[in-house]
């Protein structure tokens, strides 16, 4: 039954590849030329695989494993059509399943100590035929059919089992082997190519090998070319199998050897070497040249669109050529064969409204112009990262997109450039911050209820970072307090927020909070004032869910003026309100 079927499914690929053969004849694309899809070409093809052999020489307790197979195949095609040679080795190896516990012979001795040898089997074979291709429209894929007749030569495989725990040394199970040579045989095989450029390809398949007539040897020392000893196998009172050599059977050999056919099947996989005839490339260099020019533009505000990635494919869903749209939102492909074609297109994960091409737009030395269309109603958010007051963009920042409206997040990782990407719907407020260890971010609020879709696609938004060094002061903007009070308010929670997240991010840190007043009123005052104002940043951050253990509150009141504005100078409320402030720093280690 395994062998019937492994049968069925040779054959179906034999058939599936013969029909694609024939269908491809009537495709107009196998007369047309282009750098990867030539016509008369030579082909070589080494490969390994896995073969499985198939014995039929009357041996019951003697199965053959599966082993190694090494090739090599040379092809020459004219269009459809070639002939090709197959040089193959294979080392298959047998193996006795004759049963050796619980055996008894027939003077009900215990048998327990055996001599096994198992020699395996070397096959050559060599041989030549016809080839049938299908390629695709691209000459990247080449589908194959390669039939073979030759002849081969078969060595190895003797088997031989003996008992010695008794002098009698008997033998149990054995086969002679086979030194076969010039052995009429017959192989078929499927291979399926990809070819990276004109030159280079792998590939994989399928084959099937028949052996006809294969001669056993007769061991001229024993006179037989296969024996196996008669058993009867029951059942003890503790329920165990007991195997005896049958009384009344003596061994059967067969001294007459057998003419039986050896077939197998495996599979394999290599490399593809294409050498192309100076024919086939003179008529390339005469051949027709045509060009597809795609543009990527957006429906609504009609503006082009850069970065874009487009891809042609056939009426088959194979793919003919790939680009990306330049700074003019234009991808050109040059050396396209003419053909019914269709084009897609993605920016940033989102797909475009597809175009097509057929066959007879196409002309000699002249582009064809194709427009695809972004109709995605949603804008895309065009962010960039960098170092506050800077123009250094930050690599490698974890971007984080929330949506206000629905409890929606995003994440994206800013490139090289500090660059980042959203697709963000219409009628949403978003919050957005960047995460990278030891970078504190400022939170930025963005609202498409300001945009219009009809007149802007793109939404630019800069997002700055400053870097946390331990000791370096931050200062938190907007928290402000009413005269002589500390209570946070509301406009306050949100900067504060802003630390909550940056603590969340970086929780092996710890953080000093830092009040700061002008220099009116007096010293105690201020310090108990500043004093009250930390404290009550440090609980609004605590209860937010940060460990106390990691954030302190410090109130220097009027000790670290930033300007002149000291006691009994005079200064402008600008002045005096640079100094009124909130600070955060990380603390240092010890």
């Amino acid at each position: 039954m395994k062998t019937l079927n492994l049968f069925k499914l040779i054959a179906l690929l034999l058939v599936s590849s013969i029909f694609q053969v024939v269908t491809a004849q009537t495709a107009k694309t196998l007369v047309q030329n282009n750098l990867l899809k030539n016509e008369n070409y030579l082909q070589i093809s080494p490969r390994a695989g896995y073969d499985v052999p198939f014995y039929s020489n009357d041996t019951p307790y003697i199965d053959y494993k599966g082993g190694l197979d090494l090739g090599i195949s040379v092809d020459y095609y004219w269009k459809w059509f070639g002939v090709g040679a197959d040089v193959d080795y294979i080392a298959n190896t047998p193996e006795s399943t004759y049963p050796t516990q619980g055996l008894f012979n027939r003077g009900n001795v215990p048998l327990t100590s055996f001599n096994l040898s198992e020699n395996g089997i070397k096959r050559f074979f060599y041989g030549i035929g016809p080839d049938f291709k299908h390629q695709s429209n691209s000459g990247k894929w080449v589908y194959e059919l390669n039939t073979r007749a030759g002849l081969s030569s078969i060595k190895g495989g003797r088997t031989e089992l003996r008992e010695t725990t008794t002098m009698a040394n008997e033998l149990l199970n054995f086969h002679a082997g086979y030194n076969a040579k010039n052995v009429l045989t017959a192989k078929g095989q499927v291979r399926v190519n990809y070819f990276f450029n004109q030159f280079f390809g792998v590939h994989a398949g399928a084959y099937y090998m028949r052996h006809f007539d294969v001669e056993e040897l007769v061991d001229p020392t024993l006179g037989i070319a296969a024996s196996y000893n008669p058993f009867i196998t029951t059942t003890g009172t503790a329920g165990q199998s007991i195997t005896n050599l049958d009384p009344k059977n003596f061994p059967n050999e067969r001294i007459e050897p057998l003419k039986g056919a050896i077939s197998s099947v495996g599979v394999f996989a290599g490399i593809s070497l294409k050498l192309a005839s100076n024919k086939t490339e003179k008529t390339c260099k005469a051949c027709p040249i045509y060009s597809l020019a795609v543009t990527a533009r957006d429906k609504y505000t009609k503006e082009i669109l850069p970065d874009t990635d487009v891809v042609v494919k056939n009426l088959k869903g194979e793919v003919a050529q790939t680009g990306k749209t330049n700074a003019y939102g234009v991808v050109v492909f040059n050396n396209i064969l003419p053909d019914n074609y269709t084009i897609d297109g993605m920016l940033y994960n989102t797909k475009m409204e597809s175009n097509s091409t057929a066959v007879n737009e196409f002309k000699p030395k002249e582009t064809l112009q194709k427009e695809i269309l972004y109709t995605d109603l949603n804008f895309i958010l065009k962010g960039k990262v960098v170092v506050c007051n800077s123009p250094n963009a930050i690599e490698g920042v974890s971007v984080n997109l929330k949506n206000l409206v629905i409890a929606e997040q995003k994440n994206s990782l800013t490139d090289d450039k500090g660059e980042f990407v959203f697709n963000v719907a219409k009628n949403t407020t978003y919050e957005v911050y960047g995460k990278k260890n030891n970078y504190f971010s400022q939170t930025e609020t963005i609202s498409t209820k300001d945009y219009d879709r009809n007149t802007t696609l793109f939404v630019k938004l800069e997002v700055c970072m400053e870097e946390a060094d331990c000791g370096k002061a931050i200062g938190l903007k907007n928290i402000l307090y009413d005269l002589d009070k500390y209570f946070i308010k509301e406009a306050a929670k949100k900067e504060l927020n802003r630390l909550v997240q940056f603590m969340q991010d970086n929780p092996a840190i710890s953080v000093e909070v830092s009040s700061h007043t002008d220099s009116r009123a007096s010293h105690e005052y201020n310090a108990t004032l500043s004093q009250n104002r930390a404290n009550a940043a440090v609980d609004y951050v605590v209860s937010q869910g940060i460990d106390r253990k990691r954030i302190t509150g410090i109130g220097y009141g009027e000790t670290k003026l930033l300007n002149k504005c000291a006691d009994g100078v005079d200064c402008s409320e600008n002045q005096h309100q640079l100094n009124r402030r909130t600070e955060m720093k990380v603390i240092c280690p010890n």
